[in-house]
């Protein structure tokens, strides 16, 4: 008896989520911005990295009220904590944005802030434009999906 492994179409976003990716991306400064898509046309060029997942934006500008109600997480809300930056600390918090925070969407449809798809990511990201920095080469507090400028 032989087993075959099914391999998932690499996901794709739809209409919605093609929205939401422009319009985070629309208030994040040009030079990441710019860095990201060739990053993001990298990795979609490269088939075994299309298996492993999509990478997308979850945020680019934040809020200062969004910032502290992400600063409470692992403090006074419960969960790890995400962010050592109150309101108008952060990157995110300019417009446009200085920062923005990536994921992967997953081909059964789920997101996933895994390390090592990020730690792939960077690579292409700092290879795109030298001034990108990465979270997940800060001392001490590692937020591997942030990227800055």
């Amino acid at each position: 008896m032989s087993t075959r492994l099914r391999l998932l179409p690499p996901p794709r976003l739809n209409v919605a989520q093609r929205l939401r990716q422009a319009t985070r991306l629309s208030q994040v400064r040009t030079e990441l911005v710019e860095a990201y898509q060739v990053a993001l046309r990298r990795w979609m060029g490269d088939p075994v990295l299309m298996a492993l997942g999509l990478p997308i934006v979850t945020e680019g500008y934040r809020s200062p009220e969004r910032q502290d109600e992400l600063y409470t997480h692992g403090r006074s809300a419960p969960g790890p904590v995400v962010t050592y930056k109150r309101g108008g600390e952060s990157k995110h918090n300019t417009l446009p944005s200085r920062a923005l925070d990536v994921a992967f969407l997953l081909a059964d449809g789920s997101v996933s802030w895994s390390g090592l798809l990020l730690s792939k990511f960077a690579r292409l990201m700092k290879a795109a434009d030298a001034r990108v920095h990465w979270g997940g080469d800060w001392p001490g507090f590692k937020d591997r999906p942030h990227f800055e400028v």
